[in-house]
């Protein structure tokens, strides 16, 4: 599984990541540090990677849109080291990989991961 990670979101939590076989690129480091949420979402979806971001809009985004893809997992804790947020996600990854694949948006807090598959329907 391939992450985008958002800007706001530590550079270094990619090499956390690799070190636990997970391959991930930052925006900062792709050019599209001050690119609009679309951009990242067209971006993520052409190459298969799923969105890590501390912003709710990609969640409303895919729902108003109605898209199948990319998934993209909201982590809803301000303030991880790298190191913390890179092993949150491997969890989130290890509880969550076959939706993921599918197409979902996850929700992660200290306590929980909410997850609903995509796209996103009342």
């Amino acid at each position: 599984m391939r992450l985008l990670l958002d800007q706001g979101l530590p550079r270094s939590t990619r090499l956390h990541l690799s070190e636990a076989g997970v391959e991930a690129d930052h925006v900062g480091d792709l050019g599209l540090a001050t690119a609009d949420d679309a951009t990242i979402l067209r971006h993520a979806r052409e190459q298969g990677q799923i969105v890590v971001t501390l912003d709710a809009d990609f969640h409303a985004q895919l729902a108003l849109s109605g898209a199948s893809a990319p998934s993209v997992i909201r982590v809803r804790i301000e303030g991880l080291r790298a190191e913390e947020l890179a092993a949150l996600l491997v969890r989130t990854l290890d509880a969550c990989r076959e939706d993921l694949r599918r197409g979902a948006v996850v929700s992660v807090t200290g306590t929980a991961i909410r997850l609903r598959r995509l796209p996103l329907t009342r």
